[in-house]
C-alpha cells in the first residue's frame, strides 16, 4: 500500500498548472523503537497534559498556543488568528526561478520528497514542466506551506516524476566562521599528503548505498530476539585501545600496512556480496521475532508465536507415540 500524501495542491510554472501530491521520500519507520513502560506492572507509561503551577489536567480545549515573552509572561495566540495569516501557496507549489544545483549549499537541504501527478488529468501540463526542468540542466526553486509553515523547496527531474528537496532559510544556517576560526594553519609535507592520498585509493570505489549495513540496528534486533528467546546476554568485553598517536607519518605508514593485510578479505567479502542477487525488498518486513509497533500488533504476535506452539504440540505426540509399541509400517498400494 502507497504511504498517504504529506500534501496535495498544484504545481505552477507561470500560466501551466496541474495537480500534484507530495510524499516523503525517506522513512524512519522501518527501525526499531521502544514504548516507555512500568518496570513493576510493565504497563506501557501515559503522559499528561498539566498545569505547570497548579498540576492539575488540562483538557485539549483548554490548551492554546502562547510565544514567551517574559518570565511566565505569553502572548496568546489563537487558532483563527493563525488562519488568517496563512499564506496563498498553501495549496500552489508556485516555481518563482530556476538556478544551477550546485549553487545550492548542502547546508540547506532538508529532506527530501517525491512530486507526483494527482489524479487521470494533469500528466501533460505535468511532464512539460518536468522535461523543461530536465532540459535546462537546472533546479526549480519554489515554495510550499507544510505543517503551517511556508518552506523553500528544491524541484529536480527523477525518472518520470519530480524529486522536491526542502531548504533551509538563511537565518537557520550557522556560520562557520564561528567554529573554524580557532582551527590552526598546518603546514603538510608532501611525503604526508602522498601517504594519505594512496590510503584513500586503497578504499576509493563507486557509491552503492545497497552495501551500507546499520551494525546499531542489526544488534538491537539480535538482543530482542536473544531475550525474547530466553537466551543469556553476555557482557560485551571492553574495546582494545591502540593507545595514542604520537608520530603522524608513523601512523600512516602503519595504515598502508593494515589496508594491504586487509585488503585481499576485504575483495572476496564484497565480490560475495555482489555476486548475491539481493532479496526484494517487502514494506515492513523485519527479520525478528517480536513484532514491531504498527506493523501487525497482536496478529503479528500470534503468528510469531505459532511456531513455538507447533513445536509443543509436536514435541507432546513424540512422547506419546513413543510410550506405544512402534508398528510395522502399511504398505501402499502402487498405481495402475
Amino acid at each position: 500500500m502507497a504511504p498517504r500524501a504529506n500534501w496535495k495542491g498544484f504545481l505552477r510554472l507561470s500560466l501551466v498548472t496541474c495537480p500534484v501530491a507530495l510524499y516523503p521520500a525517506t522513512s524512519d519507520t522501518e527501525k526499531v523503537s521502544f514504548n516507555q513502560i512500568n518496570r513493576k506492572t510493565g504497563h506501557r507509561i501515559k503522559y499528561l497534559k498539566v498545569d505547570a503551577e497548579t498540576g492539575d489536567e488540562v483538557t485539549s480545549e483548554d490548551i492554546v498556543k502562547g510565544y514567551k515573552v517574559d518570565t511566565d509572561t505569553y502572548i496568546e495566540v489563537t487558532k483563527d488568528e493563525l488562519d488568517d495569516i496563512a499564506l496563498d501557496s498553501t495549496h500552489t507549489i508556485e516555481i518563482d526561478e530556476f538556478v544551477p544545483k550546485t549553487d545550492i549549499d548542502n547546508r540547506y537541504l532538508i529532506r527530501p520528497y517525491y512530486l507526483v501527478p494527482d489524479g487521470k488529468v494533469g500528466h501533460d501540463a505535468f511532464a512539460v514542466i518536468r522535461e523543461t526542468i530536465r532540459s535546462m540542466d537546472k533546479v526549480a526553486i519554489g515554495r510550499v506551506v507544510l505543517t503551517n509553515r511556508e518552506h523553500i523547496i528544491a524541484l529536480e527531474p527523477l525518472e518520470t516524476g519530480l524529486m522536491g528537496t526542502l531548504l533551509r532559510y538563511p537565518y537557520e544556517v550557522r556560520s562557520e566562521k564561528d567554529y573554524f576560526d580557532d582551527i590552526q594553519d598546518v603546514k603538510l609535507t608532501k611525503d604526508m599528503l602522498d601517504l594519505a592520498k594512496h590510503i584513500v585509493e586503497k578504499k576509493s570505489g563507486a557509491f552503492e548505498p545497497e552495501l551500507f549495513e546499520d551494525h546499531y540496528e542489526t544488534a538491537l534486533i539480535d538482543l530482542i530476539n536473544k531475550k525474547r528467546s530466553g537466551v543469556p546476554i553476555a557482557a560485551k568485553a571492553a574495546p582494545k585501545t591502540g593507545g595514542n598517536v604520537i608520530n603522524l607519518m608513523d601512523a600512516l605508514k602503519k595504515s598502508i600496512a593494515n589496508e594491504k593485510d586487509a585488503a585481499p578479505a576485504a575483495g572476496v567479502a564484497k565480490e560475495t556480496v555482489k555476486g548475491k542477487k539481493p532479496k526484494k525488498r517487502v514494506e515492513g518486513q523485519r527479520e525478528m521475532l517480536l513484532p514491531i509497533s504498527g506493523k501487525g500488533g497482536k496478529d503479528a504476535a500470534a503468528r510469531a508465536a505459532a511456531p513455538k506452539e507447533a513445536s509443543k504440540e509436536t514435541s507432546k505426540e513424540t512422547s506419546k507415540r513413543a510410550d506405544k509399541p512402534a508398528r510395522a509400517p502399511a504398505r501402499t498400494k502402487k498405481a495402475g
